[in-house]
């Protein structure tokens, strides 16, 4: 709080010199620009006017003609006028040049009163035009006498006028130093404030961030510790009270990975134990008692063989969805031209008997698991060899780039799914029809949903093509990057 003061009391202090120097600096302009330079050139303007005078008293005196005195008549009312505007500039500034000033008026009123008027007289009453040498000399000393006092007038005035110039530059330069000055005040201010705005706030954050990236990467043993500002701490505090809860529920998750290994150990030998023998032996009645059994009995002998093999397929595609993720492999570039080729190498028995024509566009390679994709591939693919109605399957298989994901679309000419199911199918052992009319345990898209989001992408029916068109599926997974490949 102290430094945040003195830097308060510092800044106010050099806006407020700035101010005073910003002051004086418009006074002197109004004193130059607004005073003395009008008050001078108003000094000239009346210098002009008692020249015109004169020229018309000489020439009114030497013809005696009446429109030579109209410059005497104007000269007079021009002096008059700019006298006055001079005395209003120099009042208020320059009392002393206002004395000089009425020494001026003086001097040219009793010029007027003891040679101009005079004369003009005397000859307005002759007619006749007055030479005589000793009276012009005595006029012209007596506006010589006007001309000097005017003349020192106006060397005072440029005197002034220098001065105010001076000041003003004195003042334009002491502006500048400080508009300088208070330039590099705020560049250190700026700085201070930054220094220790990194010590107190980024320091302290930057290091909660690592912290957080650190946990966020894996490292969930890496404490996070904050300094700095109340809130940064409490920030701190907040994510290391998370990532206590993070690791003591991934403990947890891992005991429950463990009872689930050990779950899926028993199911895949102990559980598949007893329904092998049950098929078996029942198996051995069908064959050992056949005749003797009415045709119901062997029906449910049937039954019985039937239930237990169902169940054993059943049994390995649950371990097989429980798998997905959890027992992971490295993730490699995997050619999807060659996938899907290897798929339809394995269904090649079923297309020839149905007849049907796959379709292949140029596909892409990806990063992922290839078992786990060729699943994807092979789930989708005899999906539409198998639902294909009364006419042979056509399956076509495209992608195209969107953005940073490749979509692919595998498409059939089957007998399609009504919009209102397309997230039913996604739910593990949801069958849209009976198991007598197409055989399945129901598991299949939800492996695929399973397996696509674990490689970052999504999967979804596309609803815009009906039922009569067949069905659409579509998923996306990253692209790699060129250098990748």
């Amino acid at each position: 709080m102290a430094a945040v003061a003195i830097l308060i009391l510092v800044c106010a202090g050099a806006i407020g010199s700035l101010a005073v120097a910003l002051t004086s600096l418009a006074d002197a302009r109004v004193l130059l620009l607004d005073q003395i330079a009008p008050a001078r050139t108003a000094v000239l303007r009346a210098d002009t006017a008692l020249i015109n005078q004169e020229s018309g008293v000489q020439g009114y005196l030497l013809t005696a003609k009446q429109n030579h005195l109209t410059p005497y008549t104007n000269g007079q009312r021009a002096e008059h006028n700019e006298l006055m505007v001079a005395r209003s500039m120099l009042e208020p500034v320059r009392p002393d040049l206002v004395r000089d000033l009425d020494e001026v008026g003086r001097l040219a009123a009793d010029w007027r009163a003891s040679y101009a008027e005079p004369q003009v007289e005397l000859v307005r009453q002759s007619g006749v035009p007055r030479t005589g040498l000793a009276d012009a000399q005595r006029g012209r000393e007596l506006f010589d006498r006007v001309r000097a006092a005017l003349g020192g007038l106006g060397a005072e005035l440029d005197q002034a006028s220098d001065q105010a110039r001076d000041r003003l530059d004195e003042l334009a330069a002491d502006v500048m130093w400080l508009v300088v000055m208070l330039g590099v005040l705020l560049v250190l201010i700026i700085s201070g404030v930054a220094v220790i705005l990194y010590r107190i706030v980024i320091a302290p954050l930057t290091g909660l961030a690592a912290d957080v990236r650190q946990v966020s990467s894996g490292d969930f043993e890496h404490p996070v510790e904050a300094g700095g500002p109340r809130e940064t701490v409490m920030l701190g505090q907040d994510v290391e009270a998370m990532r206590v809860r993070i690791l003591a529920d991934l403990e947890e998750l891992r005991r429950s990975n463990s009872e689930l290994e050990q779950f899926a150990y028993v199911a895949s030998h102990d559980l598949q134990e007893p329904l092998r023998k049950v098929a078996s032996f029942c198996q051995l009645l069908e064959r050992r008692y056949s005749g003797e059994l009415d045709e119901r009995g062997e029906q449910y002998l049937r039954f019985a063989v039937d239930g237990a093999k169902r169940m054993q397929v059943l049994i390995n595609d649950l371990l097989a969805f429980s798998r997905v993720g959890r027992m992971s492999r490295e993730q490699t570039l995997v050619d999807c031209d060659e996938l899907v080729a290897q798929v339809l190498d394995n269904y090649s028995e079923v297309i020839e008997r149905t007849r049907a024509t796959v379709e292949v566009a140029d596909l892409p390679t990806v990063r992922g698991e290839a078992s786990l994709l060729g699943g994807v591939f092979g789930n989708l693919i005899s999906n539409a060899l198998k639902f294909h109605g009364s006419e042979p399957p056509q399956v076509r298989v495209d992608v195209e780039r969107t953005g940073d994901f490749w979509t692919f679309v595998v498409s059939d000419k089957g007998i399609g799914i009504d919009a209102e199911y397309a997230e039913r199918i996604f739910v593990i052992f949801q069958r849209l029809h009976h198991k007598d009319d197409y055989p399945g345990t129901g598991i299949g898209l939800a492996m695929c949903r399973k397996i696509i989001e674990y490689h970052g992408g999504t999967i979804w029916l596309d609803t815009e093509t009906g039922q009569d068109t067949g069905t659409t599926f579509k998923f996306t997974l990253p692209a790699v990057e060129d250098d990748e490949q």
